[in-house]
């Protein structure tokens, strides 16, 4: 269980999974849904705060070159025009439900990522992604528990 446990730790944590994966995949090895709903979750929260410091730490570094500057300035850019028009208009909630939502491409990195590119307010994002995790958490485990449940009956 301990193995397990660690296992669905570090795929949630991960920026390829995140709990979307770490969840269902505890979930598979044999731990409880809830279980696998707490370890997701608090790997998941922590994303945010691990991941903003190394943004935050990077980027002051490396914004003294002039290579890293324009390609970052462009990413800016690019990502104001695909997101910022919605995160923007409806702040912490939009910022929240793309966290939310338990698709590829909108978890908690991103969000972290479209936080710092349209200068939200860190606590403000801090308390988005984290109500938007929770609740990605919440769905991908109880459709982790109904699935499971449904391939016993079956």
């Amino acid at each position: 269980m301990l193995a397990e446990s660690i296992h669905t730790f570090l795929v949630s944590i991960s920026p390829l999974g995140e709990a979307r994966v770490g969840i269902p995949l505890g979930v598979l090895r044999g731990l409880n849904p809830f279980l696998a709903f707490l370890v997701g979750l608090g790997a998941n929260l922590l994303v945010f705060p691990i991941f903003n410091t190394l943004i935050s730490k990077f980027d002051h570094r490396l914004w003294q070159y002039r290579g890293y500057r324009k390609r970052s300035v462009k990413l800016q850019r690019r990502a104001k025009k695909n997101v910022g028009n919605k995160i923007g208009k409806y702040g912490f909630w939009g910022l929240m439900v793309f966290v939310m939502i338990p698709l590829p491409i909108t978890g908690a990195y991103m969000g972290v990522i479209a936080a710092r590119v349209l200068c939200v307010d860190s606590k403000d994002a801090f308390k988005a992604i984290s109500l938007g995790v929770t609740i990605s958490c919440g769905i991908v485990a109880a459709l982790s528990f109904f699935g499971t449940q449904a391939s016993l009956d079956a």
